[in-house]
Order: structure tokens, then C-alpha cells, then sequence
């Protein structure tokens, strides 16, 4: 027994992830973040991750989540798994991401509603000041890669922009639909959430989370929680090999997508058209607009943009320190 803890630790040490707790609470820190932009619509956790210089780990991290780690856990070699995957990584990671996720929507939810330009403004300042801290990545920084840029940023900006639109309810597309929305989480400047909308199924799924445990809702949510482990595990491998193969190129697709993703936050909004879904309103397109007039509230705004610049520039310089 004695034996078997030492090597399951060994194998837990052995893993990518923080070497002292210093590191492992900024992980963590990092993670909250994460999933504090998971819970805003329009803004993607894998836009902080990039922000924060953990996006090259946390691709590998999921993506050593393969064939091997499973055959070794079904054959019960605990020890040979644990060494397999990053689990100190993950687990410090989903440790914050959680903790954000369960200590912040009701706050976030409570902003986006009663104060939304203030909210928008964060965030805005967040990823524009995010585009310039990716960008100083791209190397060299040639005709080639400035085409791909907007070439991403045109993408991007389209998407965001599209309306929702009415699809099946089988459940192979329920499948793709998790796989989709999962690559969300470490796809900059895209949320799973719009995903989901602009899917036609925002609703369908959340729906079913009311009671989870009737047979047929149950059926859907295993159905799209596969998709989802699918999907971001086959996603992770083409992101790894992309980034590794072609760094600079793919990094100047997904900082197009960061600045196409700015037509989504951009903190003044005329509504053109929304629907309600279980008794509330959701927002299907909008048009982007100037301010009336500067006043108290525009002055706020500005010093919210300067506050969301700010702690990226706090965030990069904590990140460089520790590496």
C-alpha cells in the first residue's frame, strides 16, 4: 500500500503543471478568470487563456487526455494514467474555472442585465488590449501572416453577427451540436453559448438542465456531453498540431478572431431583434452604435475600457515573472 502511494505520487509529480504552490495558486487565479469570460456572452475563456500565456498548455493538457490514458484507467494501472495525462494542470485549471463559475454567474448575470455598457466596456478593454499582448507572438509579422489576420478578423466578424437559426432536435445533431460548442472553450474570441444560440439549440439544452434527471433529458444531456468530450478532444489535437506546425500563422488566425470578436462586446447597442426563452428575453441582433452624448455614464465606460487594459497588462506581466 505504502509502495502504491509512492508511486502514485511520483506519476501525480511527474505531470506538466505548477512546481510550488506560488504556481499553483496563480493557475488557479488564472482559472478564474477563464471562467469568469465563460459566463459572459460573446467572450471565450480560451480568449483569456491566450491572454495569460497558458493557451500552448492548455491545448497539450487536454489533449493528453488520449487512447492510452483510458486503456490504462479501464485496466485499473491508476498509476500509468496519472503519469499519461497533465492532471496537476487540469486540476489547478478546472479548480478556478469552477470556483468562477459557481461564485460569479449570478453576479455576472446581475451586471449584464442592469448594467450592461459598464459590463461591456470591461470587457472590451480586456480583449483589445488581449489582441496587442497575442499579437507581439506572431513571428515574423509579414504580408502573409497580416492576410491571415484579417482574413480571421472578417470570419469572426461575420459569425458573431449571424441570427440563430431553426435545426433539427435529433440526437446525432444534439452530438454535434456539444462537439461545436465545446470548441469554444479554447477557441478565442467565440463563446460556446453564442454557439449555441446561433445553433437554434440554446434553448432546447438549457431546458433540459431544469430536470436532468427525467429519462429523455437525461438522454440528451449524455448525448451532448459526449459530443462535448469528443469534440474537444479531436479539436485540442488539430490545434496542437497547428500551433506546432504553423505557429505564427495560426496565432494570427485566432488574433483575427479576438478583433472580429470586438463587434460582439462593443459596449453601446441598438437591439433590432430578440425572442423570449423560458419567460426572458434573449437578444438575436443587434447594431452597434455611438453614444448620445458624453456624460457620467460614457466617463465610466472609458474608465472601465482602462481598467480591463489594465489587468491585462498586470495579467502578462505576473505571467512573464513566473516563467
Amino acid at each position: 500500500m505504502v509502495g502504491n502511494q509512492a508511486n502514485l505520487r511520483t506519476a501525480f509529480m511527474a505531470s506538466p503543471g505548477p512546481r510550488n504552490l506560488r504556481e499553483a495558486v496563480l493557475l488557479c487565479l488564472k482559472g478564474v478568470c477563464m471562467g469568469g469570460a465563460d459566463i459572459i456572452p460573446g467572450v471565450s475563456g480560451g480568449t483569456i487563456a491566450f491572454i495569460t500565456g497558458i493557451y500552448t498548455q492548455l491545448v497539450d493538457a487536454i489533449r493528453s487526455v488520449d487512447a492510452l490514458f483510458v486503456r490504462r484507467l479501464l485496466r485499473l494501472d491508476f498509476t500509468g494514467a496519472l503519469a499519461e495525462v497533465h492532471f496537476r494542470f487540469l486540476a489547478c485549471l478546472l479548480f478556478g474555472i469552477l470556483t468562477a463559475v459557481v461564485s460569479m454567474a449570478g453576479v455576472m448575470n446581475y451586471m449584464l442585465n442592469v448594467h450592461p455598457v459598464e459590463i461591456w466596456s470591461l470587457f472590451f478593454g480586456l480583449i483589445l488590449a488581449s489582441i496587442f499582448v497575442v499579437g507581439k507572438e506572431i513571428k515574423p509579422l509579414n504580408a502573409g501572416n497580416c492576410v491571415l489576420i484579417l482574413l480571421g478578423a472578417a470570419g469572426c466578424y461575420f459569425l458573431v453577427g449571424m441570427i440563430p437559426v431553426s435545426t433539427p432536435e435529433t440526437l446525432s445533431f444534439i452530438f454535434l451540436c456539444g462537439s461545436i460548442a465545446i470548441c469554444a472553450m479554447i477557441l478565442p474570441g467565440i463563446s460556446g453559448a453564442f454557439l449555441l444560440l446561433m445553433l437554434g439549440k440554446y434553448e432546447y439544452v438549457t431546458r433540459t438542465l431544469k430536470n436532468p434527471f427525467l429519462w429523455d433529458n437525461f438522454v440528451i444531456l449524455v448525448v451532448f456531453a459526449a459530443g462535448a468530450v469528443v469534440g474537444i478532444v479531436l479539436f485540442s489535437r488539430v490545434l496542437h498540431f497547428l500551433l506546432h506546425r504553423w505557429h505564427a500563422a495560426t496565432v494570427s488566425v485566432l488574433t483575427g478572431f479576438m478583433i472580429g470578436a470586438l463587434r460582439k462586446v462593443w459596449p453601446w447597442k441598438e437591439v433590432l431583434e430578440s425572442t423570449v426563452i423560458r419567460e426572458k428575453i434573449h437578444i438575436l441582433r443587434t447594431q452597434n452604435v455611438l453614444p448620445d452624448a458624453f456624460d457620467g455614464g460614457v466617463a465610466l465606460a472609458i474608465g472601465l475600457f482602462a481598467v480591463g487594459v489594465l489587468v491585462v497588462i498586470v495579467l502578462e506581466r505576473l505571467s512573464n515573472r513566473a516563467n
